[in-house]
């Protein structure tokens, strides 16, 4: 799933009612990522596990508060909504996702409308992320009156309708800053990075110029990112299998400086390997800036002359990682 996907999943989930009640959840699953489903909520917390047998079936009642979810098979996410009385029948192919899932039963048409919006992000990202301002803009009303129309005239719940409407506006917003952000990352690929000039953990502070002659892997995360927390067991692994090579591995905090020292503890205990720094204005530094980022974690790879190879290069657990350095360094 893209990552702009996942950005706008985290703003979509964030309104919640208070109403409680149960709900019936079942499914038939092909091509299974794993053995559980997880229902996460809106700050990541996991509110039920459901066992999949070997043959990708499930079928389990919970309660739940009324308002919107994520379905997590440990590989793959996908929203959900959840209301008291609620019973769904969900069909997917893991190994598709998205593009297979069909719900059936009582909430089926709120839950496949979020299916088809995550596809239509895709869609539409694919389609127009590389067109001119003017032509992006033209696309984006288009598709902004088509989102909304589906919305007002379909047969929702009206909870769902008053939710999801206050929130497609969030979701525009991310589209357009999506859209900035890769804009950028085309403009400074293949030229010298900005600098930086940060406090370094291990004392002192660390300027970018100062690795020159080397690959740099660039990390920017934050101590609450748990996104960026689940990669720290992967980059670990990068990190020892490419030790000793011509490349530095340099992680960039853009906690604020409320937490520096929830971000000295975290370096500390979890015994963070690499170079550890911390931006001098977390979101507002010059550096983090000037590659548009509005959401971690981003890696980021430059060459030995400081030039950008990759403005948004891929995650330590994505094993086109090591297929690329493996490739460059050896």
């Amino acid at each position: 799933m893209k990552k702009l996907v996942y950005f706008l999943s985290l703003i979509f989930i964030s309104s919640f009612g208070f109403a409680q009640g149960k709900v019936t959840f079942q499914a038939n699953i092909t091509n299974k990522n794993g053995d559980v489903i997880y229902i996460k909520d809106n700050m990541n917390k996991i509110v039920k596990e459901i066992k999949i047998n070997p043959l990708g079936f499930f079928k389990d009642s919970f309660e739940v508060k009324d308002g919107f979810y994520q379905m997590y098979d440990g590989v793959e996410f996908a929203s959900l909504y959840l209301k008291d009385g609620f019973d769904l029948q969900l069909t997917m192919d893991a190994k598709m996702f998205d593009e297979s899932i069909v719900f059936k039963g009582k909430g089926e048409v709120e839950n496949n409308l979020l299916a088809q919006n995550t596809i239509g992000l895709e869609t539409f990202e694919a389609a127009n992320f590389d067109k001119n301002k003017e032509d992006f803009a033209i696309a984006f009303e288009s598709k902004k009156k088509s989102d909304i129309e589906k919305l007002e005239k379909g047969n929702f719940d009206e909870a769902f309708k008053t939710k999801v409407r206050r929130n497609l506006t969030q979701d525009f917003y991310g589209l357009q800053m999506a859209y900035k952000e890769n804009q950028i990352k085309k403009e400074i690929t293949g030229k010298v990075s900005n600098g930086f000039e940060y406090e370094n953990h291990a004392g002192g502070k660390t300027k970018l110029e100062d690795l020159r002659g080397k690959y740099v892997y660039i990390d920017v995360w934050a101590t609450w990112c748990g996104p960026c927390r689940a990669e720290i067991p992967f980059l670990k692994k990068v990190e020892a299998k490419y030790e000793g090579k011509k490349i530095e591995f340099v992680s960039i905090s853009v906690d604020e400086d409320k937490d520096h020292a929830k971000w000295v503890k975290f370096v500390t205990e979890k015994q963070l390997g690499g170079i550890q720094l911390f931006a001098d204005k977390n979101w507002l530094s010059d550096f983090i800036k000037s590659y548009g980022i509005n959401s971690i974690p981003r890696f980021i790879l430059l060459d030995p002359e400081g030039k950008v190879v990759s403005a948004d290069a891929d995650r330590p657990s994505d094993a086109k990682l090591v297929a690329q350095l493996d490739k460059l360094l050896n």
